[in-house]
């Protein structure tokens, strides 16, 4: 018997690996809610850049260490740092939920606060798994459930820090939610699709609604 027919007649262990899968899942998103819109961000000023060069304007140089840095800026590198004094994450104190208590919420090295952000959402993520798998059976319906399960999670945060919700993660939202449907993975195809329409359609209409009322953008595009 493999591991995964193992747990798939085993509800407790089931829910308790997706438990601990949450909650590895989750010590990630909280590296994609905050690295991900400084990469975006730095991507904006590059094009912004690159397109005021195109119309003939004059724009300071960064240099090229500018253009470097921003390259070793993603999800991987560089390495996680305490933002208060620069110490490097050390493997055991990355440890979803045990290291933030064994630190006391401390940085090893210049005992900064550590955010309890980060040690809510692994608990969040860990416990969504959790409720996932009690919802549905163990299959592939379940893996889908919870990769939309942790992008939600991620997009929330974002939302709540920079009022956006980046194109890239919405896009592979759109895109995998419509597949899972085709395979028969999820909801019919013909849902699938009215969903995606109803849904455009409803946040396009709360932005020109609202544009056309005050002259300014809002939420909805």
């Amino acid at each position: 018997m493999s591991f995964f027919e193992y747990l798939q007649l085993n509800g407790a262990a089931l829910s308790g690996t997706v438990f601990v899968l949450g909650l590895l899942i989750g010590s990630f998103l909280n590296v994609v809610i905050y690295r991900l819109p400084v990469m975006l961000n730095r991507q904006w000023q590059e094009m912004s850049k690159e397109y005021l060069i195109e119309q003939g304007c004059s724009i300071e140089s960064t240099g090229s260490n500018g253009s470097e840095e921003a390259k070793l800026f993603n999800l991987i590198t560089p390495a996680s740092t305490c933002p208060h004094c620069g110490h490097k994450i050390r493997p055991w104190e990355n440890i979803p939920l045990l290291s933030y208590l064994f630190l006391r919420g401390k940085c090893s090295n210049c005992a900064s606060h550590i955010s309890l952000r980060y040690p809510l959402i692994e608990l969040l993520t860990g416990i969504s798994f959790y409720l996932c798998s009690t919802l549905f059976d163990p299959d592939i319906q379940l893996i889908a459930i919870l990769g939309l399960t942790a992008f939600l999670i991620a997009l929330s945060a974002i939302d709540i820090d920079h009022l956006i919700l980046p194109d890239p993660m919405v896009y592979i939202l759109l895109w995998s939610g419509l597949m899972a449907a085709l395979l028969g993975i999820t909801v019919s195809i013909e849902d699938a699709v009215i969903g995606a329409l109803a849904g455009y359609l409803s946040l396009w209409s709360i932005f020109w609604l609202f544009k056309l009322a005050t002259g300014k953008e809002g939420m909805g595009y």
